[in-house]
């Protein structure tokens, strides 16, 4: 069976809009792979600063860290659900990202320039955002780093599904761009 990794950047747990899409998306696609889930708030994340950075120039860099980075590596897919905060995603995901960014793991070097070395063909961002932000606007910098991420580990083509103006529309409103979200989710599992 292929494999999958799912990365839960979803703070709010059980009241994020956004794993409401997620969850159901998730499920469906158990039914062809392999999942491994990451939830971004039961993992231990170092901020990454000099003195980590000198502890990983050394090659000392923590097991678990490079299980997370291996198993990303390794993955044919990768999906990411993470709510859009401050113009992009939550720090705690960047952070996670930053610790698996590991040189002959997610990417390699020519010493020319930095090229992926991750199996992924497809990487899923599944988003919701409060404001009246379409995906790829310039205002959305959430979707355009988990695309430049993608050129530089080599996870593959970006897909999006997404919900927006949900913090100013009724309670009916957000129900229905949920659907309408995992219907068009359910849709895109049966060619991921």
């Amino acid at each position: 069976m292929k494999k999958l990794v799912y990365i839960d950047a979803c703070i709010r747990d059980e009241e994020s809009r956004t794993k409401r899409i997620a969850l159901p998306i998730i499920d469906e696609l158990k039914k062809k792979y392999d999942v491994t889930t990451f939830v971004i708030n039961e993992l231990k994340l170092d901020i990454v600063q000099k003195a980590l950075i000198n502890k990983r120039l050394s090659g000392d860099i923590p097991s678990y860290i490079m299980n997370w980075a291996e198993t990303i590596s390794d993955a044919d897919r990768v999906v990411i659900s993470a709510p859009f905060w401050d113009m992009s995603i939550p720090s705690a995901l960047k952070t996670f990202i930053e610790l698996c960014s590991i040189l002959n793991v997610t990417f390699i070097s020519d010493d020319k320039t930095c090229y992926g070395n991750c199996k992924s063909e497809k990487l899923l961002y599944i988003t919701t955002r409060g404001m009246d932000i379409s995906t790829r606007d310039k205002l959305d910098q959430g979707t355009s780093y988990l695309e430049a991420l993608s050129y530089l580990w080599g996870l593959g083509e970006v897909i999006v599904i997404s919900c927006q103006n949900m913090d100013y529309v009724s309670c009916e409103e957000v129900e229905n761009k949920i659907h309408t979200a995992i219907q068009e989710g359910l849709e895109i599992c049966k060619n991921f």
